[in-house]
This record gives C-alpha cells, structure tokens and sequence, in this order.
C-alpha cells in the first residue's frame, strides 16, 4: 500500500473526551502500554498519529490528522491548526488533566535532511518509527517518530513527523496526568 503524507498545510491537531473508532485511520504502526490504573494506545497514522488513553471510565483521545480527514465533532475538546506553535491543557473530571505543546517547524533544506536521517537512525533503535513512500517529487519519503514514557501518574508522548515536500517538521508532547494522590498534593 502507498502511503504518502498530505500536505502540511492541511493539518489540524485535536483532543476528544471519547474514544474513536480505528477504522477511521490508516494504521501504520500501534503500540499499547499499561502502566498502574491507566493504558494507553498509540498509532501512527498516514497524517500523524492517535493516541487513546483510559483512566477507569475516562478516554481522551488525541489525534494529528488532516483537516479534510472526517472526524466526529461530539465531544472534541480541542481543535487547533497546526501552524507555529501553541500549548493548550484541558483539565478533566476527577483531577485527570492534559498538556500539549506542538510546533510546526519549517526548516531549511540541508538541515531537514540532516534531521531526518537522525531521526530515522535513532527511531530504529527505540520508540515507533515509520518510513512512509516518497511523493515522487523528492527521493526519501517522510517519517514518523513517537517515543513515549509511562510513568505511575502520568504517560508523555513526544512525537515527530516530517514532511519532505514543505521541508517542515511538526513536533509535539504530550502528557497525560492522573489525579494527586490524597496526601500528596
């Protein structure tokens, strides 16, 4: 199967308060973690990725898609274009709260291709890494990277994904953080 990035102009980054349904991506690479009372799911997709994470009867599900690429509205938490760079947070019912600051970076030519041979060479040892087909127009196709890290209270997820075509590259971290123990606030 072909799988080749849509253009970074395009892309939007969300949060919901619901899980969404897999078959409403391209699914490259998955990887589930389950650390203490929560578990999380983390997919790379043909535009970014998806990551869902349970806390007892909570899901909150972040994706990097494209804005054309149908997504429900119900219960979305946040929305924002990926230009530049931002952080939000949302604090959830129970104490449960998330922070996320991305950044989409244009860069030039010779340090793109520096970095993303980096990051192809490290993302071969550790984390999730997938190498997608080139769009024809340039001879090394993009690339996503997530490297995650479970911890007993909260999960972080730092991802990259580079776009060849527009010589840029968005980057992103996450955390997700459980409530504070009583006691140790």
């Amino acid at each position: 199967m072909l799988t080749v990035r849509p253009k970074v102009a395009e892309l939007m980054f969300r949060l919901y308060g619901r899980p969404l349904h897999p078959e409403l991506f391209e699914i490259y690479a998955s990887r589930t973690v389950q650390r203490g009372p929560y578990q999380a799911k983390v997919d790379i997709t043909s535009a970014g990725h998806v990551v869902t994470w349970r806390y007892g009867d909570m899901t909150l599900t972040e994706v990097a898609a494209s804005a054309q690429h149908p997504l429900p509205q119900q219960r979305r938490l946040m929305s924002h274009c990926l230009k530049g760079s931002r952080n939000d947070g949302v604090d959830c019912r129970g104490g449960v709260s998330y922070q996320v600051d991305f950044q989409l970076e244009p860069v030039e030519p010779e340090l793109f291709w520096i970095f993303q041979e980096e990051l192809a060479f490290d993302g071969e040892r550790q984390g999730m890494l997938h190498k997608f087909h080139s769009s024809g127009r340039i001879a090394m196709g993009a690339l996503s990277y997530i490297h995650t890290e479970a911890r007993n209270r909260s999960f972080m997820v730092q991802a990259f994904h580079t776009f060849p075509d527009d010589y840029a590259i968005v980057k992103s971290q996450s955390v997700f953080r459980l409530p504070p123990q009583r006691g140790n606030r």
